[in-house]
């Protein structure tokens, strides 16, 4: 099982272009499972909130791509529901479609008063593994790897924000998940987003802990082919 966690700097809320760029990722990533950070197709832009629906035309590039290469991809973005807005990770399947989208369960500051918590885990199953799905503080809270682990997830899957200063939260959070005896892929943004610098950081995790693929604070991709301990 090839895996990657994509480390990119969006256009602020320009979902057209950067799901172009996310398409030219996804195609150099050659991994079966591509992860992108949290709110990766506008940016950790929260002033306007843009909120897209799983049926955005400007998606296509990014279904395209999927489905030509057989590839399911993670991508970050705040969905429109009945409810109100998610802080989302949307699932493109090899078809092309979105197979559906998990909601960030605990949110974190002024997310608060601009989302809706999501209300749901999401496994999502690839060949024999299974990979649960976190957004950034949802891995700050021990239950939630726990509450994935117990449900049969192999490999967590983090999409986040982490700026300057917070380097050694995210070793902490990726190898705390790591500790339960799964894979963590965490892919995070480098550069300036929503008014955060972040340094990047992005990687593969061993079940234990130990560090399989790392980046630095340069765009990229951590690749690693999964193996069961």
């Amino acid at each position: 099982m090839r895996v990657a966690a994509i480390q990119t700097t969006p256009i602020a809320l320009d979902v057209e272009r950067n799901a172009v760029e996310h398409a030219r990722l996804i195609s150099e990533a050659a991994s079966d499972v591509c992860v992108f950070p949290e709110l990766s197709l506008t940016g950790y832009e929260l002033d306007p909130l843009s909120p897209i629906t799983e049926e955005d035309g400007r998606l296509d590039p990014i279904r395209q791509v999927c489905r030509t290469d057989e590839v399911y991809a993670l991508i970050g973005a705040p969905l429109s529901t009945p409810d109100g807005p998610l802080v989302a990770t949307l699932v493109v399947g090899p078809t092309g479609e979105v197979l559906g989208h998990y909601g960030k369960k605990h949110l974190h500051g002024v997310e608060n008063e601009l989302f809706v918590a999501g209300d749901h885990h999401l496994v999502l199953e690839v060949d024999d593994w299974r990979f649960g799905v976190a957004v950034c503080y949802d891995a700050a809270v021990p239950e939630h790897a726990e509450a994935v682990r117990e449900g049969g997830a192999d490999v967590y899957l983090v999409s986040a924000l982490f700026e300057e200063g917070t380097e050694q939260r995210l070793v902490d959070q990726a190898t705390a998940a790591a500790g339960l005896g799964m894979w963590v892929v965490l892919a995070q943004y480098t550069g300036r987003t929503g008014g955060y610098d972040a340094f990047g950081g992005s990687g593969v995790w061993r079940p234990g802990g130990g560090v399989e693929a790392r980046l630095g604070r340069e765009p990229g991709i951590a690749r690693a082919t999964l193996v069961r301990p």
